[in-house]
């Protein structure tokens, strides 16, 4: 690190000295503690890059978030941002862009809250860090993994809460992405579970989190139920979380043909209003950036120095029906990506000059997920299951795999969760029905805690090889809780010197399962 404070060291100081964060409005030392604001879910940090990065902190009331940054933890020369409001509208939750910052640099940021009504009381200050993308060649260290608080496995403190994030944290990674399934809005909680060996699982249970959420204060609280948390509170003080979404931050398995009249969990029935409540949320409690063209949007790039690209599909937004999908030409029923995002990527991926290429999916490729698991029928992912040439939603990967060799576009890898296992796939065009393409690595992992299923089949259409495998046996069962220790995350390295790229899946006990490292292809 290039700070003389480390980051433990850091924040555990910055709390037990009580550090007052200066403001121009208000007098710290004059405001009672019983009547000062509170910071109410700890901080956040996330789509950082080699000279800004969002933060994000909520208050219990109308307030000014107090920003002070500085490249060391003792902030004895710290720059004091202007206040800005948190406000009901947002739920007082807010965030910022820190901007003009050092690449390659420790960033360490302080936030409090000035009570609007009473300028004199102003919160406790917390404190945060993170890291900024390099300008030259660096190791690089990074995280994945999806789907948390998923199938009733909630906050269980007698069981260390949602551990995967503690032991993710020890490997102090640049950054962590979220494939998505960040909340289960669509997953009441129960108080106790009655466990298969005769234990007893003890979900901390709020009033959101007792139903499904619909109104909007309802989707709020499903990510605040996340961040009561202490393993993820911590981890989200030490590392940025770049966050993409799937289909739990509505409903499952959401599209907009989705049909919620039979469902009486729901007395609002309308999709389209629920996925705007449930985006507004996400955008409001997550630390994402927003796109002015488009507040809405979640696929996105963010350049994490001369070695790493990351790019962010959003593979929910912008699909047709779910259904059967087996159309032999694209039509917008057959849409998984959309016109507008397929060519963005294409030209990013064309342009980009990273060594690495790193593809965040938040649903896989070739693993067969349908939309009624019942009767084993309709796709809900990419693949519709009938081994063949593309059709439906494997029409825009086949044409987006044909670009990128048709272009020359080499160091490319996947990175998806959804399915609650984990894994590595080897796509190879020659065991493929549709083989114009390069071969490429997709990795999965997941979850972080929620229940584990799996394993699912794959669609030969693109020529998946499964090269590793952690999923429950059939003696275990589905929906395994997460004290069966089957949590997932992966974590990748790249070197700063050779640029190979290692790949290495672990579980919530930190056992590296399966490692994976591949050499980059550089053009003559």
């Amino acid at each position: 690190m290039s700070s003389n404070v480390s980051r433990r060291n850091f924040l555990k100081s910055s709390v037990a000295t009580g550090l007052v964060l200066a403001s121009p409005l208000a007098m710290p030392g004059l405001s009672r503690a019983s009547s000062r604001p509170q910071i109410t879910h700890g901080l956040q940090s996330g789509d950082v890059d080699a000279n800004s990065g969002m933060i994000w902190a909520r208050s219990d009331r109308p307030a000014q978030m107090l920003v002070e940054v500085d490249t060391t933890g003792t902030f004895e020369t710290p720059r004091r941002l202007a206040p800005i409001n948190a406000l009901p509208d947002s739920d007082f939750a807010v965030k910022r862009l820190l901007e003009n910052l050092p690449s390659d640099q420790d960033v360490f940021y302080r936030v409090a809250f000035a009570d609007l009504n009473d300028v004199n009381a102003v919160s406790e200050p917390m404190t945060g860090r993170f890291r900024t993308a390099p300008a030259s060649r660096r190791n690089i260290r990074f995280a994945w993994s999806g789907d948390t608080a998923g199938q009733g496995w909630g906050i269980d403190t007698d069981r260390g809460g949602m551990k995967t994030y503690a032991t993710m944290a020890k490997h102090q990674p640049d950054f962590f992405i979220h494939s998505g399934d960040t909340i289960y809005a669509d997953g009441p909680m129960k108080e106790t579970v009655d466990l298969k060996d005769g234990t007893v699982w003890k979900n901390i249970v709020t009033e959101e989190k007792s139903k499904v959420a619909e109104t909007l204060d309802e989707y709020r609280g499903q990510w605040k139920y996340n961040l009561m948390d202490e393993n993820l509170k911590a981890f989200n003080a030490e590392v940025p979380t770049f966050f993409q979404w799937d289909d739990h931050e509505v409903v499952n398995n959401w599209s907009s043909s989705k049909d919620l009249l039979s469902d009486d969990r729901y007395s609002e029935k309308n999709i389209h209003l629920l996925a705007a409540r449930a985006g507004r949320a996400f955008h409001e409690l997550a630390p994402i950036r927003y796109t002015p063209a488009e507040p809405g949007r979640v696929y996105r790039k963010i350049a994490y120095g001369p070695l790493l690209d990351v790019f962010f599909l959003d593979l929910r937004s912008y699909r047709g029906p779910n259904g059967a999908s087996m159309e032999d030409t694209m039509t917008p029923a057959s849409r998984i990506l959309g016109a507008e995002q397929l060519s963005w990527l294409k030209r990013e991926l064309l342009n980009s000059n990273a060594t690495w290429k790193v593809i965040a999916c938040d649903m896989p490729i070739g693993l067969i997920v349908w939309d009624n698991w019942k009767d084993q029928a309709g796709a809900e992912a990419v693949a519709n299951g009938d081994h063949g040439a593309p059709k439906g939603r494997e029409l825009e990967f086949a044409d987006l795999l044909r670009f990128i060799k048709t272009a020359d576009i080499n160091n490319i890898v996947w990175l998806t969760a959804d399915v609650h296992y984990t894994a590595a796939h080897y796509y190879n065009p020659d065991k493929a029905q549709f083989q114009d393409f390069k071969p490429f690595w997709e990795f999965v992992s997941g979850p972080i805690h929620a229940g584990t299923f799996g394993p699912n089949d794959l669609d030969m259409t693109f020529g998946p090889e499964l090269k590793y495998i952690k999923a429950p046996t059939a003696e275990q069962g589905a929906n395994l809780p997460p004290s069966m220790g089957l949590q997932f995350f992966g974590l990748v390295d790249i070197d700063g010197q050779s640029e190979q790229l290692t790949v290495r899946l672990m579980d919530r006990d930190d056992v590296e399962l399966h490692t994976v490292t591949l050499d980059p292809v550089r053009k003559a």
